[in-house]
């Protein structure tokens, strides 16, 4: 693996036992991704992706091939050694955000410091600070039903955030906003993206896709296409 390669998937297959039948819903995926590096993984329903997705992100493994992860060959951890990975390496972020409904924005957002055994002054210090980096600063006691699906969608990227992870994986982040509100969002990833942040989206939009660096299409359980987009959508141009 490159010094600066923080993802390598070797020859990935996934396959199910669906009855009597046997999917085969990755079927030889290979691919490296580096640090600082803005990905967008697409496909149609069925193509991969959200396998692929969960390999990413450390909550299923591959029935063959490998996956190395900042150095980490996931095929060896135990099953706690997987979380620990999981939580230090990868930052989620997903559709519905996935918020505590009766804790305030910062509670939220302290929880997988909680996770890592950080301690209470140091958990509340880095979680302020994240907030205020997605642009929270002035909501950060507000619980998730105060605040609109824009503000929602930054709590959870602030708590994706917190533990300083490898990459931020992006499941379809703006499918539950409305486009201005998506615009947003994808403009604060163009900045997390600027400020030296390694970003995976997850999509089946093309115009969400856009934004990133690089595409990787994926049909049928297979890499269709791995291409490097020269002229990402940024956000003045996306509104004229």
């Amino acid at each position: 693996m490159a010094i600066n390669t923080i993802i390598e998937a070797r020859d990935i297959h996934k396959e199910y036992r669906m009855g009597t039948q046997t999917v085969h819903a990755l079927r030889g995926v290979s691919f490296e991704i580096k640090k600082n590096e803005y990905v967008a993984i697409m496909g149609p329903s069925g193509s991969g992706k959200s396998t692929m997705m969960n390999i990413i992100g450390c909550l299923d493994t591959p029935s063959k091939g490998d996956y190395i992860l900042n150095g980490h060959d996931v095929k060896k951890l135990s099953d706690n050694q997987l979380a620990e990975v999981r939580n230090r390496e990868i930052g989620f972020v997903f559709q519905t955000f996935n918020l505590l409904p009766r804790s305030t924005a910062l509670a939220n957002v302290e929880l997988p410091l909680i996770y890592s055994g950080v301690r209470s002054a140091d958990r509340k210090k880095r979680a302020v600070e994240v907030l205020e980096k997605v642009g929270l600063g002035d909501r950060m006691d507000h619980k998730p039903n105060e605040l609109s699906g824009g503000q929602r969608q930054r709590v959870a990227i602030a708590r994706a955030l917190v533990n300083n992870p490898s990459i931020l994986l992006a499941d379809e982040p703006t499918g539950n906003l409305d486009s201005k509100t998506g615009q947003e969002i994808m403009e604060l990833f163009e900045d997390l993206y600027k400020a030296g942040n390694t970003i995976i989206l997850v999509t089946h939009e093309e115009d969400i896709a856009a934004h990133a660096r690089r595409i990787i299409r994926l049909r049928d359980g297979l890499l269709e296409s791995d291409t490097l987009v020269s002229e990402p959508i940024l956000a003045d141009a996306a509104l004229v």
